[in-house]
């Protein structure tokens, strides 16, 4: 099977844990007959520098080209501490999911068993803790409009806005990664304040009967956000609009010990990006220090949801898992024998050559 995939490295850290993640799709492809075809393109403050565009034209042709694409980070200090910078690199993330039609991030969050001292939670807590968050990825506040300041600059407001189309697709998509996991899905939103929440729940409850193996529960947001670190394992599917679920997602990466464990499949129409769920790390950028685990994660999620190749991507989990048991880590979980990026992504690739 010849893989076409379009590579988008973007800023910071973005390169090199790319670079790792793509030795194991090698590795993976040498191992087992398939070919892999990549496109490189630019995109964040790295394609603003070069052409004044967070996400130029060719980036986007070259992702309607491919199958799947395999995306690092975006974000730069210079645009940070810019608050009047017109084009931002995150911009082109936003216009990303939108033409691509990326309308759903998928986010496993699952406990390693030679990891669990490093979660800030008790380890009775998180052992066995096994969920997937599907976050809306299209709609609400971040897209909707009106948007803006007032004259004076002393106003500012955003609008939340949610079609029920919208609703439908998601909870679709939700209603059947339950069907396939332990059949429990629970709803986050704050239907007592919000009328697009109220939106929310009247879709979903009406979507319910065509699922009766599913067991739907409702959360409030403030109360997940309690219980996903009181109880982590009480959940299997959550699903939630766009701006709780960008929060709700970031506070359940803690539970695994590292920001640089979780990766992420982000759903679309045309095709599916996969990516970390972690920043652009500008801090450790060419150090050769970052945790490469969350890209090469999202290269097996790439291989399981783009590709169909379920094998392939259990063939990159067990050569994480071993990497973790053995102790070939990076320096954000154990800063006494890290090793360098590059170190464990040859690692993992010659595991996966010489056990599979």
């Amino acid at each position: 099977m010849n893989l076409k995939i379009a590579v988008l490295p973007g800023d910071g850290i973005g390169p090199e844990i790319i670079d790792q993640a793509l030795k194991v799709i090698d590795a993976v492809c040498e191992k087992t007959g398939h070919s892999a075809e990549y496109t490189q393109a630019l995109t964040g403050a790295t394609a603003i520098f070069e052409t004044g565009n967070p996400y130029p034209e060719e980036t986007h042709t070259a992702c309607m080209n491919s199958d799947a694409v395999l995306f690092g980070a975006i974000g730069d200090p210079h645009f940070d501490n810019d608050p009047k910078a017109k084009v931002r690199p995150e911009k082109g993330l936003l216009e990303m999911r939108q033409r691509l039609g990326l309308f759903a991030n998928i986010r496993p969050v699952t406990t390693f068993p030679s990891l669990l001292h490093k979660s800030p939670l008790k380890k009775e807590l998180v052992e066995g803790a096994d969920f997937v968050a599907i976050r809306e990825l299209t709609g609400g506040i971040y897209f909707g409009r009106p948007q803006g300041r007032s004259e004076d600059g002393n106003t500012a407001y955003d609008t939340c806005v949610y079609h029920r189309f919208e609703i439908e697709r998601i909870a679709k998509l939700a209603f059947e990664f339950a069907m396939k996991r332990r059949k429990k899905l629970t709803l986050v939103d704050k239907a007592n304040v919000l009328a697009t929440s109220r939106l929310w729940r009247e879709t979903v409850q009406e979507m319910a009967p065509s699922f009766p193996e599913v067991e739907l529960d409702y959360m409030f947001v403030d109360n997940a956000a309690m219980q996903l670190i009181q109880w982590p394992k009480k959940f299997d599917v959550m699903v939630t609009e766009n701006m709780f679920g960008d929060i709700l997602t970031d506070e359940a990466s803690v539970i695994t010990g590292s920001l640089g464990l979780l990766p992420s499949a982000s759903i679309g129409i045309h095709t599916s990006v996969f990516e970390p769920i972690h920043g652009s790390y500008p801090q450790a950028a060419g150090k050769n220090i970052a945790n490469p685990i969350a890209t090469v994660l999202s290269a097996a999620l790439m291989f399981e949801y783009a590709f169909k190749l379920n094998n392939e991507a259990e063939m990159i989990r067990k050569a994480v898992e071993a990497s973790l048991e053995q102790g070939i880590v990076t320096e954000d979980i154990d800063k006494t024998r890290a090793v360098s990026t590059s170190t464990l992504g040859d690692w993992l690739a010659s595991h996966i050559k010489m056990n599979f």
